[in-house]
């Protein structure tokens, strides 16, 4: 990323003075501030919101970003980093990635506003992390690969889980199985969508075209594409649902459908939020591990903050939860 000396070079004026004109200080000239600007805008060049690219004093906060603040998935991420923040004497700030390029969350990574940052943000893109992270600035990237100066990944084997979800419908007998996806630029959705369709290949079974779906991980989402498979006239036996969310909205729409679970069809989810042991019938799912990836995404920024040596990566196991919302396949073939 440019720096203040690069667009003082360009603009051939002394640091200060390009210091100044950005600043709107009146003891430049007109003139000499439309050069500056010029040459800031030719090399992409973003003001530092604290530091102003000079030697940077330590905020004492760190940021949390995620894709989006609503729901219940994040609440035990956000715990177990604020946890770990706190135990350190810093303090914690949460923002959503919405926005992309134009969102807050990207002006705090570029302005080092902050002293460092996890990210948990499917719409964020690698060229953003790779040019805000640094030696001085750490990010421990979430639910992505990616690697460089200052970054570290964490993810959780999804591949895995997608495998587990889908052979445990297929252990009970299933072999009409859809699966509801998450968004298609999501890596966590595609690891699971992986793990299904090596499943569902090891057994011999088919994906079937109609079934193919998405609710983009969010519970309207769930509700909605449900309700678009309920319609086609035909449904699987067992639906694994890319996150709980959008299985707690294929629930709300079988029981407006009058399709009992796992009488008439069976469901699986994946991440075991909370909610998931309280709905009726309580959800089986893929539980990720959140509180504890949170707690060591965590603790690897501090380690990074304090000069210490950390892996580049790091993988954290599933395990299936077994609750009431799957059984063997009605005899009859499931139709409406």
């Amino acid at each position: 990323m440019a720096t203040i000396k690069d667009v003082a070079k360009l603009a051939g004026v002394a640091l200060s003075t390009a210091s100044y004109a950005l600043s709107g200080d009146h003891r430049v000239s007109a003139k000499t501030r439309e050069k500056v600007i010029e040459a800031a805008k030719q090399l992409n060049y973003h003001k530092n919101g604290f530091a102003m690219d000079l030697k940077r004093s330590r905020t004492n906060t760190i940021a949390l970003i995620l894709a989006d603040l609503s729901g219940p998935f994040y609440s035990e991420l956000i715990r177990s980093v604020q946890e770990v923040a706190l135990s350190n004497g810093y303090d914690l700030i949460a923002c959503s990635s919405m926005g992309e390029r134009d969102s807050t969350a990207v002006r705090f990574l570029r302005e080092k506003r902050v002293d460092g940052a996890v990210v948990l943000a499917y719409n964020m893109t690698d060229e953003v992390l790779s040019a805000s992270a640094g030696p001085n600035f750490p990010i421990i990237a979430m639910d992505r690969v990616i690697s460089g100066e200052g970054l570290v990944s964490i993810i959780v084997d999804g591949e895995s889980g997608g495998y587990e979800a889908t052979r445990y419908l297929i252990d009970k007998g299933h072999r009409k199985i859809a699966y509801i996806s998450g968004p298609s630029n999501s890596f966590a959705n595609s690891l699971r969508y992986q793990g299904f369709l090596r499943a569902m290949k090891g057994a011999g079974l088919e994906e079937q075209a109609k079934w193919r779906l998405s609710g983009g991980f969010i519970r309207d989402g769930g509700y909605k594409a449900t309700k678009m498979m309920l319609m086609q006239g035909e449904l699987p036996t067992a639906i694994f649902y890319g996150n709980d969310e959008m299985a707690i909205g294929g629930l709300k729409a079988f029981e407006e459908g009058g399709i009992r679970v796992p009488e008439d069809i069976s469901i699986i989810g994946f991440d075991d939020i909370e909610l998931t042991e309280f709905i009726q019938p309580p959800l089986t799912t893929i539980r990720q591990p959140m509180y504890e990836s949170g707690s060591l995404a965590g603790h690897l920024l501090f380690q990074m903050l304090n000069g210490e040596s950390v892996n580049e990566s790091y993988k954290l196991n599933v395990q299936i939860i077994e609750r009431q919302s799957v059984s063997a396949p009605a005899k009859s073939n499931s139709s409406v």
